[in-house]
């Protein structure tokens, strides 16, 4: 998906994702899915059909609730504000000389041999990180000081409301900000590596436009004064830093002698003419044209990204609309554990896979696996399905050699990157001790630190006898998402390794 595609997927996703709000209801979301249907038409692929559905269902919900329309304005990258940024920069470092009064330029410590260090500083670390990255894929740009600086480019280029930021927030735009956030990370990182290096190269620009400036009106005198370096080791050291410099336009370095008589506060100096034609060109090698081919490569990283966003159409959600579209039913596979759900609780869980699957889900109930029966796992089957679940009774104490093996030998039946999830029925355990009961918490968390130790698994907690069942599809719907997220994670992994090899 492109970037616009991208960010109204995810906000209907965020809206189709709240418990309820009066601005979309099913009917909305009937509306919008037969529209795209008939649009798309019934062989379109899964990314151009939730586009156009996002498309519609965005336009409409935008109409009812101004602040949609204000939320998608936000969160759109301004480059205009990226220009600004570079024009400032362009403009401090044309002041930059005008704040000394002294017309003197010591050739071993001008502004611009600081600004010459900080830009060989940057590209080490961003040679460093590349390094790091090993060759796989696309990487954000380097840590350390920049990130921050990255980060807050980001924001205000965006003009993000404070209070859609807030990590505690819980409404649907809240959510849609977070998720978009952390979707168009990689993107908005390499714009505002593109806009920083932009900067960095105008920065250097106008320090030495300054110098030039200011030449015209005042007299610079070169010089140089060191407690520690003598005339030879200065030598030295200008033939590196200027040397290139002096190639290229044939102003010679001076010789020991001159350099002698150059040296303050006993020396007369000389006009620094020569000297800032020098230093000039070496801004030019070492920061300008480096600067803005990195600021080149990485907005050629942004419009790729930009026209490919990595929207995961594997998770739940998605996968939903795919199979409306298609009209296949999500099939869900489930397997008992030393426990015989009720009729009930079989209702309860058909009404927790409804949430996230839609009403057309196709259950296929397995008999419950004895208790230490999970090394007789074949008859589970390899038939792909959207979820396979454990069900557990909260009842039932958790044991690594019984319970947490159990779902690790199902993991392991099953093909790679199966969603595999435990859900946890607490309607025995709430009946027999209430649903305010200490000992509920406790059980709770001795599931957690034994599921998530042995197979990094978090349970969904769950009383399936119960007519409500909180928020469990929502969570439910979170752990699906984070499952898909580590599948597409590997999967890129796998392909940088091998295109690396």
């Amino acid at each position: 998906m492109n970037e616009n595609d991208a960010r109204n997927a995810l906000l209907i996703r965020a809206f189709e994702a709240a418990p309820a709000t009066p601005h979309w209801d099913d009917e909305d979301r009937q509306w919008a899915s037969r529209s795209a249907a008939q649009i798309e038409g019934e062989k379109a692929s899964a990314g151009a059909f939730v586009s156009r559905r996002a498309a519609l269902a965005a336009e409409r919900l935008a109409s009812r609730v101004p602040a949609v329309a204000h939320a998608l304005a936000a969160v759109q990258w301004r480059p205009w504000a990226g220009w600004l940024v570079v024009a400032a920069a362009l403009l401090a470092g044309l002041v930059l000389d005008a704040l000394s009064a002294d017309k003197r330029i010591n050739i071993l410590a001008p502004p611009i041999l600081a600004i010459l260090l900080w830009n060989l500083t940057v590209y080490l670390l961003v040679a460093i990180h590349a390094l790091a990255g090993g060759g796989r894929g696309p990487q954000p740009p380097p840590g350390g000081l920049l990130k921050p600086m990255q980060r807050l480019l980001a924001r205000l280029m965006m003009g993000l409301p404070r209070s859609l930021l807030k990590p505690d927030a819980a409404s649907p735009l809240a959510l849609f900000v977070r998720q978009w956030l952390a979707l168009s990370g990689a993107l908005n990182a390499a714009r505002a590596a593109a806009v920083m290096h932009r900067a960095a190269a105008a920065f250097a620009i106008g320090a030495v436009a300054g110098l030039y400036v200011r030449g015209l009106a005042f007299e610079y005198v070169a010089g140089w004064e060191s407690t520690f370096l003598n005339v030879g080791v200065v030598g030295a050291l200008l033939k590196v830093v200027l040397g290139p410099a002096s190639f290229l336009t044939g102003i010679g370095l001076p010789d020991e002698a001159r350099l002698a008589a150059m040296r303050l506060p006993g020396g007369v100096g000389e006009n620094a003419a020569g000297w800032i034609h020098l230093y000039a060109v070496t801004v030019l090698l070492v920061v300008v044209v480096p600067r803005i081919a990195l600021g080149g490569f990485q907005s050629l990283r942004a419009r790729r990204l930009a026209a490919n966003l990595p929207v995961p159409l594997t998770d739940g959600y998605f996968q939903n609309l795919r199979r409306l579209h298609t009209g296949h039913a999500a099939r869900v596979r489930v397997l008992p554990y030393s426990y015989q759900p009720s009729p009930p609780g079989l209702d309860g869980l058909r009404r927790l896979m409804q949430q996230v699957y839609g009403n057309e889900v196709q259950l296929s109930i397995l008999p419950p696996v004895p208790l230490g029966g999970e090394d007789h796992l074949e008859t589970v089957g390899r038939e792909p399905v959207a979820l396979t679940l454990a069900l557990f009774s909260l009842s039932a104490t958790p044991e690594y050699e019984n319970h947490a093996n159990f779902v690790a030998a199902l993991v392991g039946a099953l093909p790679a990157n199966a969603a595999v999830v435990a859900v946890v029925d607490e309607s025995a355990f709430i009946r027999r001790f209430g649903a305010t009961s200490e000992r509920l918490g406790e059980r709770r968390a001795t599931w957690r630190r034994i599921l998530s130790n042995r197979v990094d698994i978090e349970p969904v907690f769950v009383s399936l006898e119960s007519e409500d069942m909180g928020d469990a599809g929502r969570k439910l719907s979170e752990v699906l998402d984070e499952i898909s997220g580590r599948v597409v994670q590997n999967a890129r992994f796998r392909a940088g390794a091998k295109a690396s090899a």
